[in-house]
């Protein structure tokens, strides 16, 4: 069994406080999470998503980003 790196977006409110929605696919590298982000932070914004953290492997991996 071949075990892949998990990464994934956690969305946060303007208080810092994680959302249960939307749900962030999981992704297999860096590269993808961070292209789909890119093609997706307007909509995310526009559902009450105020910043992003990118998560690999359950701990965060990046500062938060703030979706302007």
């Amino acid at each position: 069994m071949v075990v892949r790196p998990q990464w994934e977006w956690r969305f946060e409110d303007a208080s810092g406080d994680a959302l249960d929605r939307p749900v962030s696919p999981v992704f297999t590298t860096q590269f993808d999470a961070e292209q789909w982000l890119g093609e997706h932070w307007r909509s995310l914004a526009q559902q009450g998503v105020h910043s992003v953290a990118l998560v690999h492997d359950g701990e965060q991996a990046t500062a938060a980003l703030v979706l302007r």
